[in-house]
């Protein structure tokens, strides 16, 4: 075994490993380590306001792989925008068992972010209006597919509860 970690900015960019989504590059700007078998791998960071980086690396044995990079922004589309956010029980404070949930989020089949950066009352994704299809399949607060509607100027809250599948 290796392990893949990313020091590619923005660091809030999802990793793929091998086509698979296993979680964000980094958290409180800490960047996550990876264990993946040694070998030859795809490495592709996603952000919505970036465009997809793709590398191919060789993860030796015992080694920590290291990916360094600026991903290139994109033209983001102008105001208005519409926002949507997930909500936890008041009961589930930020140091619960719910919180740290690293889930993808993807808004018509486009990844957009994880769980646990978009669950702040004052947080989560500036969208223009429109419907999207909502899809989250989390270990922690269960799978969530639908249809969302943004209209400017508001926003719209998912709540999560706690192991709904």
């Amino acid at each position: 075994m290796g392990a893949i970690k990313s020091r590619v900015k923005p660091g809030r960019a999802g990793v793929w490993i091998d086509g698979k989504y296993v979680g964000p590059a980094s958290r409180f700007s800490v960047a996550e380590k990876y264990p993946i078998e040694a070998g030859d791998h795809e490495v592709t960071l996603r952000d919505p306001r970036y465009e997809d980086m793709t590398e191919k690396v060789t993860v030796k044995p015992g080694k920590t792989t290291v990916l360094k990079g600026k991903m290139k922004p994109v033209t983001l589309p102008p105001p208005p925008y519409g926002r949507l956010r997930f909500s936890r029980p008041e009961a589930e404070t930020f140091m619960s068992v719910t919180a740290g949930d690293t889930a993808a989020v993807y808004l018509n089949d486009k990844f957009y972010g994880y769980v646990d950066e978009l669950d702040w009352p004052k947080g989560g994704l500036l969208l223009p209006p429109g419907t999207y299809k909502l899809r989250v399949d989390s270990a922690i607060n269960g799978r969530i597919e639908q249809d969302v509607t943004l209209e400017a100027n508001k926003a719209v809250v998912i709540p999560l509860r706690k192991g709904e599948k």
